[in-house]
C-alpha cells in the first residue's frame, strides 16, 4: 500500500518534476500552491506507477485526494488511481478529489457509478491567453495600455527586472510598505499575505519565476509564478497601489518577460473577493477554468434503512435494542473473532458496554460503510453477516458469523447465500468478495459452496462471485 510523505519546501524539485509537464491548467497542480498553502491544507505526496499523488486534510472537507499527475510518457493515472482506492479501503473512507480537471472529470466519473459533484464559482481561475497579457492588442484593452501609459508618464524612472536571492532585503521592505496600505479584514486575505510572504523566500529557486517594478532602488510590485505545461501559474501579485496604473505594467512586463513560448496564463481564482474578482475580470479573462470537487458514494448511499431478507428457516434484518446481550456475546467471542479475522480491541476507546457494539454497527450503516444484518432463527439473534469494505466502484466484501451453540446446522451458510444474493442482485453490486483463514476448513468449504475461488497469499483463501 502506498505511504504518504507530508511536503516540504526541501520537496520542491521532486514535485517539480511532474508540475512543470503537468498539462491540466489548474493553479493547485503546482509547487507554489502546494508550499504556499501547505499549513492550510497538510498535504502529503506519494509516487506511484510514473505519477504523484497528493493528500489534502482540509477541515471542512475532509481527507481528499488530487488527481494523480502522470510524467508524460511513464505514468499510468489509471493504476495511480487504483492504489488510492486500495488506501482508501484501508482507511475505511470513500475516495475523494477535489479541483478535479476538466479532462480528467469522466474519467473519474465512469470509474465510480456513484458521485457526488460540487462546482463552486468561488473556486474557479482566470485564465488568459499568454498574447493578451503581453501585448494588451486590440480596443478592448485600451484601458489596460492607458493605466501603462500613465504610470510611464509619472514614473520614468521605473523598470521591471527579474528578482534574485539577493534582493531578499528589499522584498522585505516591499512587504513593510505593503503591509502598511494593506486594509482587508478578511481572514483568508490575511492568511493570504502571510503565506505570500513565505512563498516569496524560494526566489532563486529553479522552479521559481519571480521580478518587479522597481523606482529609485525600492520595489513597487512583485510577482512570482511557475512554468506548468503551456501554462504560466502566477502564485503572487502584489503592488503598492499609491503608484498609479502600476498593476497592469507589472502584470504585461511579467507576462513579456516569463510567458515566450507559453499559451496560457492563470492568474489563480479570486475566492470570492469582490475587488479581485472585478480586477481579475477588467483584464478579460480567455475563460474560467472549471475545476469540481468529486466524491464518489458505494451503493448504501441510496439505502434508507436495512432490509428484511428471508430464508427456508432464517430472517435476516437489522440489529435491535434486545439483541444487545447476544449480539455482544457474538461480538466477544475471541474464539470466533481469531477466524473472524478482527478484535473489537483495536478500535474501543474508553468503556467496553455491552451496547457499545450495536452502535458501532448502526453508525457503520449511518455512514454508509457497513450493513449488518442480524440472523434470526424464530426470531432469536443467533448470528450476523456483515457487508462491508465497499470499494465505490461495485464490490465489497461479506463475511458471516453464527453464536457457538448453532454451529454445524448450515445456518451460516444459508444466510450467506442470501445476503449476498441480495447484494448483487438487489443492492446493484457488481463483484462480491469473502475471504477466509487457510486453517478455517468450516469457512472454506461452505465459501465454496457459495462462491469461486480467486486466489489466495500467505494468511488468506480469497473467493468472489460476480453478476
Amino acid at each position: 500500500m502506498i505511504e504518504f510523505k507530508p511536503i516540504q519546501i526541501s520537496d520542491a524539485d521532486l514535485l517539480s518534476r511532474y508540475y512543470s509537464q503537468c498539462t491540466y491548467r489548474v493553479c493547485e497542480y503546482s509547487v507554489g500552491v502546494k508550499l504556499m498553502w501547505r499549513d492550510h491544507w497538510r498535504p502529503e505526496y506519494a509516487e506511484s506507477h510514473g505519477c504523484l499523488i497528493v493528500l489534502n486534510h482540509s477541515h471542512h472537507m475532509g481527507t481528499i485526494f488530487d488527481v494523480p499527475v502522470p510524467l508524460p510518457g511513464e505514468g499510468d493515472v489509471d493504476a495511480a488511481l487504483d492504489d488510492i482506492d486500495e488506501w482508501c479501503l484501508e482507511h475505511s473512507i470513500s475516495p475523494a478529489f477535489g479541483m478535479v480537471p476538466v479532462e480528467e472529470r469522466e474519467r473519474l466519473m465512469a470509474r465510480y457509478p456513484y458521485t457526488t459533484v460540487d462546482n463552486e464559482r468561488l473556486w474557479q481561475d482566470y485564465l488568459y491567453r499568454a498574447e493578451d497579457l503581453r501585448d494588451f492588442p486590440g480596443r478592448h484593452h485600451a484601458g489596460q495600455r492607458n493605466h501603462i501609459h500613465k504610470f510611464r508618464k509619472l514614473y520614468p524612472g521605473a523598470v521591471y527586472r527579474d528578482l534574485t536571492p539577493e534582493d531578499a532585503g528589499a522584498i522585505q521592505e516591499f512587504w513593510r510598505k505593503y503591509h502598511s496600505v494593506f486594509h482587508k479584514a478578511d481572514l483568508e486575505a490575511k492568511l493570504e499575505e502571510c503565506y505570500a510572504r513565505k512563498l516569496m523566500e524560494q526566489v532563486g529557486q529553479p522552479w521559481v519565476r519571480a521580478g518587479g517594478i522597481e523606482l529609485d532602488g525600492e520595489l513597487l510590485a512583485v510577482s512570482l509564478a511557475e512554468v506548468c505545461g503551456d501554462t504560466l501559474v502566477c502564485h503572487i501579485e502584489k503592488a503598492l497601489t499609491q503608484y498609479e496604473g502600476v498593476y497592469p505594467t507589472m502584470v504585461q512586463a511579467f507576462a513579456a518577460a516569463h510567458s515566450q513560448g507559453l499559451t496560457w496564463i492563470n492568474r489563480e481564482d479570486d475566492a470570492g473577493d469582490r475587488g479581485l474578482r472585478t480586477s481579475k475580470l477588467q483584464y478579460l479573462p480567455a475563460g474560467m477554468v472549471a475545476k469540481v470537487r468529486l466524491r464518489a458514494r458505494n451503493e448504501l448511499a441510496y439505502l434508507d434503512r436495512i432490509p428484511r431478507l428471508l430464508t427456508e428457516r432464517l430472517t435476516l434484518d437489522s440489529l435491535r435494542e434486545e439483541d444487545i446481550p447476544a449480539y455482544a456475546r457474538l461480538c466477544m467471542d475471541d474464539e470466533r473473532n481469531k477466524w473472524w479475522g478482527y478484535d473489537y480491541r483495536e478500535d474501543l476507546k474508553g468503556e467496553l458496554t455491552e451496547g457499545w457494539f450495536l452502535e458501532v454497527a448502526r453508525q457503520d450503516f449511518a455512514d454508509k460503510q457497513a450493513v449488518n444484518f442480524a440472523v434470526r432463527l424464530d426470531g432469536r439473534l443467533i448470528g450476523e453477516a456483515v457487508l462491508y469494505r465497499f470499494d465505490c466502484r461495485g464490490g465489497a466484501e461479506l463475511g458471516c458469523r453464527i453464536l457457538p451453540e448453532y454451529a454445524g446446522n448450515g445456518y451460516g451458510a444459508e444466510a450467506f447465500r442470501r445476503a449476498a444474493d441480495w447484494s448483487l442482485y438487489e443492492l446493484g453490486l457488481y463483484r462480491l468478495k469473502a475471504k477466509c483463514f487457510h486453517e478455517n476448513e468450516a469457512s472454506r468449504r461452505m465459501l465454496s459452496s457459495c462462491m469461486r475461488p480467486s486466489g489466495e497469499d500467505e494468511t488468506f483463501l480469497y473467493f468472489e462471485k460476480l453478476v
